[in-house]
């Protein structure tokens, strides 16, 4: 592919967006890392999101660029990405994360830039463009994750509850209140991993249209991923309140047994589609082990109706990010 001329400038504003939406996507998601460990009163809202940014950053060490190398690489045509489609992806990105986030509403960051990129790229080239493999289990995995994750979480708590069947209530809750701390760092790992990803991606994607990088390179600089990983720990640890009281009290009412189960099934569910390079939500994946949790316990015990609501906010994520994004390429064209 031939590289398109890039000011400097411009290169810096778009890698400055991007580390905003990636600090966003740590504030926006952070409700995902903590919200169990709050609502359980196992930690502090200040404590918790202190603990669940050490980990988002730590995951730097753990995890391969293989979810980055997706966003980046495998979604659009490199030959089509430009300053424009950069721009109308991230600004559809944020703009569909602050309104989300404004009415408390747990909405995918990931799926919102997801649906950026393809927005703004079927502005400037059509849907011809899409590469549609990675499109496609992207999207499956809308449905996936959540599915995965009420499964793990299910299968998770149903084990738990036969082991400590002959236990006592007060012995059980103080040995989960220990666990859940192991539980809820696990998943930090898993929401660093898979996120922070998606931002090394598209400033990759940025570089390499600009000629900043090669298209053949295996990773991109090292201070774009030192900087994103950062940049989703620090978003993480400012954290986002409004969605904490969804996503821990309003769904189920959890116990730090059912806090465990959840964090941990949901932790496994991002470990593997990590590993598998595909970029999946934190929210859907939460959602629904605390689903799978608050059902085994007793399904009357869920607020299906909450739950039903933020699917349908899983639905629209990507065709409105799309939307948004399409109309930010349009208007950038007069801009840079």
């Amino acid at each position: 592919m031939q590289a398109v001329e890039i000011g400097f400038w411009v290169i810096a504003l778009l890698v400055a967006l991007a580390l905003a939406f990636d600090f966003m996507n740590g504030f926006h998601d952070a409700a995902n890392s903590i919200a169990t460990v709050v609502s359980t009163g196992v930690l502090k809202p200040h404590q918790a999101v202190a603990f669940a940014a050490l980990f988002n950053f730590i995951a730097i060490a753990i995890f391969q660029l293989k979810v980055a190398a997706t966003v980046g690489k495998g979604i659009v045509e490199p030959g089509v990405v430009d300053h424009y489609v950069v721009f109308g992806a991230l600004v559809g990105a944020i703009g569909w994360n602050l309104l989300t986030w404004w009415y408390g509403i747990p909405s995918s960051s990931s799926h919102a830039l997801i649906g950026g990129i393809v927005g703004a790229t079927m502005a400037k080239a059509g849907a011809g463009n899409l590469i549609g493999a990675g499109v496609f289990k992207t999207v499956a995995f809308i449905f996936v994750s959540p599915v995965l994750g009420f499964l793990l979480a299910s299968l998770m708590m149903v084990l738990v509850s036969w082991i400590v069947r002959r236990s006592s209530p007060m012995y059980v809750d103080n040995w989960f209140r220990r666990l859940q701390l192991v539980s809820a760092g696990l998943y930090s790992l898993g929401h660093g991993g898979n996120d922070a990803q998606k931002t090394i991606g598209i400033i990759w994607m940025l570089l390499v249209a600009a000629g900043s990088v090669s298209a053949a390179a295996s990773a991109p600089p090292g201070w774009v991923i030192w900087s994103c990983y950062l940049a989703i720990g620090l978003g993480t640890l400012f954290g986002g309140w409004r969605i904490v009281k969804t996503m821990g009290q309003r769904i189920t009412k959890l116990k730090p047994v059912g806090g465990f189960c959840a964090e941990t099934g949901g932790a496994l569910t991002l470990f593997l589609a990590t590993g598998l390079g595909i970029p999946v939500s934190t929210t859907h994946t939460i959602t629904g082990a605390i689903v799978g949790v608050g059902s085994v316990r007793h399904p009357s015990g869920v607020r299906w109706g909450v739950a039903g609501n933020i699917v349908w906010a899983w639905i629209f994520t990507i065709p409105a990010s799309a939307f948004m994004s399409a109309v930010a390429y349009w208007a950038s064209l007069s801009l840079f």
